[in-house]
């Protein structure tokens, strides 16, 4: 929940906003990632000329050996990160709507907490 930050050498200044509105300010070593809100930046409209000018431009196409790179410096090969496993995690559990009375409500309510030792 970033709001502001200031970039220095090895480390960024970062105010982050806390539950109740509340602001806190932390510095962290980078590289890090962060969680920005999107109010953090003012967002510039392009005109009608910056499009046209775009539109114009030549897309260039690179390969491998255009960048320097290897098979081993990309994709699955060259990250540092492996995905051992993806799912979506099983339901485990439905809402349970209560009906009735606010009594009738509150007693459901206390024999749920009851049965699962909560109370």
């Amino acid at each position: 929940m970033v709001k502001k930050i200031e970039l220095a050498t090895g480390a960024a200044k970062v105010n982050r906003e806390l539950e109740g509105g509340l602001e806190e300010q932390v510095e962290v070593k980078t590289p890090a990632l962060l969680s920005v809100q999107t109010g953090i930046n003012e967002p510039r409209y392009v005109s009608i000329m910056g499009i046209r000018k775009a539109m114009q431009k030549e897309i260039k196409l690179m390969t491998l050996a255009d960048t320097g790179l290897t098979e081993n410096d990309v994709g699955a090969a060259g990250s540092w990160v492996k995905i051992e496993n993806m799912y979506v995690p099983p339901v485990e559990k439905q809402a349970e709507f209560i009906k009735g009375s606010p009594d009738e409500i509150a007693t459901r309510i206390t024999e749920i907490l009851k049965s699962r030792g909560l109370i």
